[in-house]
Parts: structure tokens; sequence; C-alpha cells
């Protein structure tokens, strides 16, 4: 395969990955309602540590368990802004 038809099929992952961010971000935005009706906090240390290590235990490579953990932290920290925006 050519560098221009590996970098198309890139560019069909990433707006497939984008689409998934969004509907996780819809989520958490709902998540965030539950939350506070019950009036339970934003951040549950619990639950992202427990976030982190699934993924970690689902790469099968190239990405490492550490890289993998870090894009997630991102995913978390810019969910949770979003929770705490509403």
């Amino acid at each position: 395969m050519n560098l221009d038809a590996l970098r198309q099929r890139i560019d069909r992952i990433d707006e497939k990955l984008v689409r998934l961010l969004d509907e996780r971000a819809q989520l958490a935005q709902q998540i965030g309602v539950e939350k506070r009706k019950q009036g339970l906090p934003v951040v549950d240390a619990a639950r992202e540590d427990a976030v982190l290590r699934r993924v970690r235990n689902l790469t099968r490579g190239p990405l490492s368990r550490a890289a993998l953990a870090g894009i997630y932290r991102g995913i978390v920290a810019a969910c949770a802004r979003i929770q705490r925006e509403q």
C-alpha cells in the first residue's frame, strides 16, 4: 500500500474515532445529569482507575499500555470538564 492510501485509511479511522469520542462525551453528559440528581460528585476516582485499568488491558499493541492510559486520562478529564460545565 502506498503512502497516500495509508494516510487515507488513517483519515477514515480518525473520522470514526471522533464520532465515537463525541458519543462518549454525550453519554458523559447524561451521567453528569444523573450524578447531580443523586447528589454525587463529578469525579469518581475509583471509576476512573477502573476505566484506565480496563483500557490498558485491551491493547494488543503496538500502543503501549502506558501510552493508551495517557490518551484515556485526557479523554476522562475532558468528559469530567463537560460534566462540571453543565
